[in-house]
């Protein structure tokens, strides 16, 4: 193996729109359950606003805080069953992963979803193995854009920022890192705020995934 990164010893991705292609498969998923409750469907931007704690959160606004047991049990088991046809990687990340892997270094995986869907996507993906610790919205207090997540993965791994960087499609992700002390990049390959994610300020901006794959490599020793 190589020495690694020259500048980074650690990745830490964001997963929805950054690794993975899901957000059809969120919004469907959430509109499942708001059909059954509130006998309605909810646009894009509507589902978008109850991000930020994982999904029982956004649930409570939808379906009320009695139902939300029942209500995520039931949007688990449609974001599973249709993962396989409203979901993938994106081309080329599975590359990417095993590249920096290889090259020995550590990567985390840092999303606001909750633990059991994130599960279920690393495990339909079969991404899993790529990753030494996967911190969801489930495994902290403070949500995105807050950097508590961040903090988790550099005291795992007993880092300073200077050695981690981290990868999302969101201006969390850039207020995240920003308030840790790393360095950000910024995806906009699926991004559903493109235009906000590009005034952000990421200290890197990739509009592809082969275009941030060849960066990676140019960082390798």
């Amino acid at each position: 193996m190589n020495s690694g990164i020259k500048r980074f010893a650690c990745v830490i991705f964001d997963m929805d729109g950054t690794l993975t292609r899901t957000n059809e498969l969120i919004f469907e998923s959430f509109n499942f359950v708001a059909e059954k409750y509130a006998g309605k469907r909810l646009t894009p931007k509507e589902i978008i606003a109850l991000f930020g704690p994982p999904e029982e959160g956004g649930l409570a606004r939808v379906v009320g805080p009695e139902a939300v047991d029942t209500a995520m049990d039931e949007l688990c088991d449609y974001y599973q069953n249709h993962h396989s046809r409203l979901a993938s990687l994106h081309h080329g990340i599975e590359d990417i992963l095993r590249y920096l892997q290889n090259h020995g270094v550590k990567l985390a995986i840092f999303t606001g979803k909750g633990r059991r869907t994130a599960r279920i996507t690393l495990d339909e993906l079969n991404i899993g193995q790529y990753f030494d610790l996967v911190v969801s919205g489930s495994d902290v207090v403070n949500h995105k854009p807050h950097h508590e997540g961040i903090e988790k993965v550099i005291e795992h791994f007993a880092l300073v920022p200077d050695e981690v960087l981290m990868v999302g499609d969101a201006r969390g992700d850039v207020m995240a890192s920003r308030a840790a002390g790393v360095k950000v990049a910024s995806v906009v390959w699926d991004s559903y705020d493109k235009d906000g994610v590009l005034l952000a300020g990421a200290d890197y901006v990739f509009h592809s995934v082969s275009e941030m794959y060849e960066w990676f490599k140019t960082q390798v020793n």
